[in-house]
């Protein structure tokens, strides 16, 4: 199976509301497009807490995977995805990248709503790239082996999604090597630190065992993480 993500971000005048329309839209008429196996977008839907332990990015962005069972070229996908870019256009969206993907789920939640509705709780994005002076190799091990073992130890996961981009299918896209969507059951476990890093004594040690594994890995500086809902457009083939 492959999967693709395509990265949207919208201007600053333009409101939630009209973001969440145009994601929908977008995704509907790819899935009538493309007839993926599977297709959900993450997207922001509010502003987020200004008061946070996650710096949240206040840009809108908006993220949507679509999975293909049968396997097409790059130029294939490029073509099925540009039909929905002509048809649900908006001069206050720009496509920010196009990437082909390699997905795993460590841990993942037990599907019980139906199709085209908000998945509960909330969901953290996070855009990163390596740590200057390692090898792709030593990225993958760190991230793979060290960093999901601690976060599943750590954080109340629900679901966890990890993207290890393979590869841009667009020129001019932004240039990320990872997309990891974490999803929690309440906004709370999130958003409350005494319950996204564990006990009132746990949480300091574990917020500092967090960061030197992420800052052992990662760019630190250029992460951007957002707060954000989930839609499955399309869970499976009928």
């Amino acid at each position: 199976m492959q999967k693709t993500i395509v990265i949207f971000r919208a201007n600053d005048e333009f409101s939630y509301s009209e973001f969440i329309d145009y994601m929908l839209r977008m995704a509907g008429h790819t899935a009538e497009t493309c007839s993926p196996y599977r297709l959900h977008i993450t997207f922001s839907d509010a502003v987020p807490p200004v008061l946070s332990v996650i710096p949240f990015k206040k840009s809108k962005i908006g993220l949507m995977s679509v999975y293909f069972k049968d396997s097409f070229s790059s130029e294939d996908i490029k073509s099925f995805l540009e039909k929905s870019r002509r048809e649900i256009s908006n001069p206050a969206i720009r496509f920010a990248g196009f990437y082909i993907v390699e997905e795993a789920l460590p841990v993942t939640y037990q599907k019980t709503w139906e199709d085209a509705v908000i998945t509960p709780g909330v969901c953290l994005l996070t855009l990163f790239r390596r740590r200057q002076g390692i090898s792709h190799v030593a990225f993958l091990d760190r991230w793979h082996n060290s960093h999901t073992p601690l976060s599943l130890e750590i954080h109340p996961l629900w679901h966890y999604n990890r993207n290890v981009i393979l590869g841009q299918m667009e020129q001019g896209s932004e240039v990320w090597e990872g997309i990891v969507e974490e999803h929690f059951r309440k906004r709370s476990d999130l958003l409350n630190p005494l319950k996204f890093f564990g006990t009132p004594f746990s949480m300091i040690p574990n917020m500092i065992r967090v960061y030197k594994d992420t800052n052992a890995f990662l760019d630190y500086k250029t992460i951007e993480t957002y707060l954000v809902r989930e839609v499955i457009v399309k869970s499976r083939e009928p």
